[in-house]
């Protein structure tokens, strides 16, 4: 397999119970380098457990994840982190009583082997602060370094998320739904970002809205019930008669 196809993530016969519920029912999926690989599904159809597995929150019973060409299917989060695994959640995880500016510098810190605890003296060097200043504005965010991130609007505090993922300087990025509570003009600048992040990340994305998915994933990959029924290319998902029923049909989940 040449290079440029060699899978980033790889994942084989992936299984996850929560008692007599399957949520991962022996999942296969393989992410490229460079590419954004959505993952959709109906609600319940095990896509953020999926991604709970990939980034080490929930252990699997049975199958295996390859990194890089190494098993990380028993490392926790901080060394799949390490490793180069970021994650982001439905829900905002920032720091809310600091800056923009503040919170994507802790996170070059961390990255950096530092700890949190020095923060207070180290808040005003430019080893930190510099890079901050340069992903705030790759992410849309450079006029609002100095603003707390409690007064953020919403769809700004996901940038602020993401942002602070890029800081980690991450191999792949696991976006779980970003979009999650936007408005329109949030989701379209939200749409916008990941775009401009399109061939220089590699991104696994969960999102609903369709027309989102469809406009930027180069794979996709469907999942129903925890089982994937189909992945490839949009064009291939958008005809495939199974998915239509299945999901595509119906509608947004």
């Amino acid at each position: 397999m040449a290079a440029a196809t060699e899978a980033l993530l790889a994942v084989e016969g992936l299984v996850k119970r929560f008692g007599g519920l399957t949520a991962t029912d022996n999942v296969c999926l393989d992410i490229r380098k460079g590419e954004i690989h959505a993952i959709i599904g109906p609600n319940g159809a095990g896509k953020t457990t999926l991604v709970a597995q990939l980034a080490g929150e929930v252990a699997p019973n049975g199958g295996t994840i390859r990194f890089s060409g190494r098993d990380v299917t028993r490392l926790p989060v901080d060394a799949r982190a390490r490793l180069g695994i970021a994650r982001s959640y439905q829900i905002t995880s920032v720091f809310r009583a600091f800056t923009a500016l503040d919170n994507v510098a802790m996170a070059v810190q961390a990255t950096d082997g530092h700890s949190f605890r020095f923060w207070r003296a180290a808040r005003n060097e430019s080893a930190l602060r510099d890079p901050a200043r340069a992903i705030l504005e790759r992410v849309g965010l450079g006029a609002r370094t100095d603003v707390r991130a409690v007064n953020l609007a919403h769809g700004e505090q996901r940038q602020l998320e993401i942002a602070m993922a890029l800081a980690t300087r991450p191999s792949l990025l696991l976006l779980d739904e970003p979009m999650a509570g936007m408005g329109k003009d949030e989701s379209e600048r939200m749409t916008r970002l990941l775009a401009r992040l399109k061939g220089e990340e590699t991104i696994l994305l969960v999102e609903h809205d369709m027309d989102v998915v469809f406009a930027l994933a180069d794979r996709i990959t469907v999942l129903v019930y925890g089982r994937v029924i189909a992945s490839d290319v949009p064009e291939a998902i958008r005809a495939n008669p199974e998915v239509r029923a299945a999901y595509l049909g119906e509608g947004d989940a």
